[in-house]
């Protein structure tokens, strides 16, 4: 069976640990942690997930039994009656801008329709995404998955606009 990536819901507060106990049973799981804090006020940086109460599983279908059956792990989540299945690229992108970023704003929406752009330098390079706001000399880029919206300041002179038949390409495609 071909195995995909998944997300598994968790209880509240308990990410860390269900990717713990997933990683204690060799099932393949990848808990996004983010940076928060620790330059400004000397203090130690937190690593906090990323998604609240989200843990992604990399499995087949046969698996999913004995995923469920792991403690605090809710259920998988479900898109129009099945398990949802979670792009390799997005898990992808996910780990390079949790690599690259710190102190990321996590905000759930959906996906809009504006003016593509793609970083030509800087740690998020080639990454592309949305402008959704110009403040500052600074750019704020979204990088969406699962309905949500992953962002950090990027200079505006690391960002080049793609233009409208770049985005028709990538439809087609």
């Amino acid at each position: 069976m071909k195995k995909n990536w998944y997300a598994v819901y968790t209880k509240s507060r308990c990410e860390k640990k269900v990717s713990a106990s997933l990683t204690k049973k060799k099932i393949e799981n990848y808990c996004p942690l983010n940076r928060i804090g620790g330059q400004v006020d000397r203090k130690k940086a937190v690593l906090e997930p990323l998604f609240s109460s989200y843990v992604f599983v990399y499995t087949t279908e046969m698996e999913m039994t004995a995923i469920r059956q792991v403690a605090d792990v809710v259920n998988f989540v479900y898109w129009l009656g099945r398990p949802a299945v979670i792009k390799d690229v997005e898990v992808d992108s996910i780990h390079h801008f949790v690599d690259e970023h710190t102190d990321i704003m996590l905000e759930k929406t959906p996906v809009n329709v504006s003016d593509m752009v793609r970083i030509v330098s800087g740690p998020s390079m080639e990454f592309e995404g949305n402008v959704m706001a110009i403040k500052n000399n600074k750019v704020r880029v979204t990088l969406p998955s699962l309905g949500f919206m992953m962002t950090a300041d990027v200079q505006k002179s690391n960002v080049e606009l793609l233009d409208y038949s770049y985005k028709l390409r990538n439809m087609v495609s």
